[in-house]
């Protein structure tokens, strides 16, 4: 279908796209189906997922590629099937998931748990079904399936919206699915882009106690006006994990780097607690011994962004309780410095890119 408008974007052509060498050229877009919508994009979030997907880390990246997978902006052309309700003009982002097979003889998507889909499509560096890749917001405009492109609550800012899409959901499905609430004492592991959301979302889902846990003692400050009650520096206390032990009934942990203190971390759990992994390093995780989970009856698992319908509960929650995250705005022609930022840890807590020729 032709737009008199161009797909055009911060192009990765190889991994030193990671080293602030992505390119702004333009690319073909996924075929029109009546199902889609465009996008004109105004904001989109800088996630770690980008990292890793510039320089090849989980798996060689399907060059060229766009990144950027927390899009905000205006939809531009509806197809005739669209879901929603969506209209040309609504406010609308997506996430990092942009199609599955939504078929009815899919256990997945028949029980609305569409991102564990066997056929889940990432919003960039996928494939659709018909063979068509996807591309994504570190660009002029979108194109994706609307069942997974959602209305933005007016009570919401764009550039807060947009970080929400992918960290958000992150951390909000299994704080919820697992429990958080009122009675319940959460740890967050990690305190960055993910895990200030799990600050936010613990405390506006009721946590009876949220704790913060990281590294260094020099985002204590920042964790408790997030809304921790406690902060446990890791390198401050070589005993920490004594002092702390069987203190939360669930922890997050949003750590990427393969050599975490994972038994450690099990310490910290109370009997029958639970710890789910959320961070996704490029190598294995560490061994432990079966009693770490044995002994207090624990269990461990993961969590990948969430469904449709929790990021439309998320969006709802958020309006509710006026959850606000910590972003810094940064124009989209600066997206090659802001990957470096972002891979030095910078960000305090996420960067959004703003295309400032659709944002005004």
């Amino acid at each position: 279908m032709s737009t008199n408008y161009k797909f055009e974007g911060w192009m990765s052509l190889d991994p030193s796209a990671a080293e602030g060498n992505m390119k702004w050229q333009g690319y073909e877009p996924k075929r029109w189906q009546e199902t889609d919508v465009d996008i004109k994009i105004t904001h989109c979030g800088v996630c770690g997922s980008d990292l890793h997907t510039l320089r090849s880390g989980w798996k060689p990246a399907i060059y060229p590629c766009c990144v950027g997978h927390e899009i905000v902006g205006y939809a531009v052309q509806v197809g005739s099937q669209a879901e929603g309700g969506i209209k040309v003009g609504d406010r609308v982002g997506v996430g990092a998931q942009s199609s599955s097979c939504l078929k009815p003889e899919c256990e997945e998507c028949a029980n609305g748990v569409e991102n564990h889909c066997v056929a889940m499509t990432n919003t960039y560096d996928g494939k659709y079904a018909n063979g068509d890749k996807s591309y994504g917001g570190y660009a002029d405009y979108w194109r994706g399936p609307s069942h997974f492109v959602f209305k933005i609550p007016e009570q919401i800012a764009s550039e807060d919206a947009a970080p929400m899409l992918c960290a958000g959901i992150t951390l909000y499905s299994p704080l919820k699915r697992n429990g958080c609430g009122p009675g319940k004492k959460v740890g967050i592991i990690g305190i960055g882009g993910l895990g200030h959301f799990g600050l936010l979302y613990a405390k506006a889902l009721g946590a009876e106690k949220v704790v913060a846990i990281s590294r260094k003692a020099t985002k204590k400050d920042d964790a408790l006006r997030l809304g921790a009650d406690e902060y446990i520096s890791t390198d401050e206390d070589p005993k920490w994990a004594e002092h702390h032990a069987r203190s939360v009934d669930l922890l997050i942990s949003t750590v990427s780097q393969p050599n975490m203190p994972l038994e450690q971390y099990l310490q910290l759990l109370r009997v029958h607690g639970t710890f789910i992994q959320v961070g996704a390093p490029e190598d294995r995780m560490p061994a432990f011994y079966a009693f770490a989970l044995i002994a207090k009856g624990v269990k461990m698992g993961g969590s990948i962004i969430g469904s449709p319908a929790e990021i439309r509960e998320m969006l709802d929650l958020t309006v509710k309780k006026n959850v606000k995250p910590w972003i810094n705005a940064r124009p989209l022609k600066e997206a090659n410095q802001a990957v470096v930022d972002m891979a030095a840890n910078k960000a305090r807590y996420r960067y959004v890119l703003v295309n400032e020729a659709h944002a005004t």
